[in-house]
């Protein structure tokens, strides 16, 4: 591993630690040649589907682009980046699990909303005005209609 400090590519691993779920390896790093330490996570690099978007093109499965999708729903909300991080470990662990070589940019974007709408209904709303592009207050309104009626009383 590179030092970030001087650029050597020697170091000795200090300590190892696996937090939380285990799916991420955290190691404390001492550099060979000027005795700083750092820090590394490693992670398994699993094999993704690829998504096929709506116009047909494919791209690969981006777990950032999946975060950034929801840390703008969940603007201004009282939503923890911790919280977030486990929507999109559930949703790639979903899409991991399907065993599919390819998902579709839709089916993506209904399991985002199936976890906002648990996480938080204003994020949800507002993933779902974009993703589902309404045409009008009406489409937007039907939206928000099943929200409460899937609330219950």
């Amino acid at each position: 591993m590179r030092c970030p400090f001087c650029g050597h590519l020697e170091d000795k691993v200090v300590e190892s630690r696996a937090p939380g779920s285990g799916d991420v390896v955290r190691r404390r790093r001492e550099c060979a040649a000027c005795g700083r330490r750092f820090t590394t996570y490693e992670r398994v690099e699993d094999v993704l589907p690829t998504v096929v978007k709506k116009d047909g093109r494919r791209e690969p499965f981006d777990r950032a682009k999946l975060m950034r999708g929801l840390r703008t729903a969940c603007n201004k909300r009282p939503v923890s980046v911790d919280r977030l991080e486990v929507v999109v470990d559930a949703i790639e662990r979903e899409v991991q699990e399907s065993e599919r070589r390819e998902v579709t940019s839709a089916e993506l974007g209904e399991r985002v909303m199936n976890h906002l709408r648990d996480l938080d209904e204003v994020a949800y709303v507002r993933f779902a005005s974009v993703y589902r592009s309404f045409r009008d207050v009406d489409e937007f309104l039907r939206e928000l209609g099943k929200l409460v009626k899937a609330k219950g009383p």
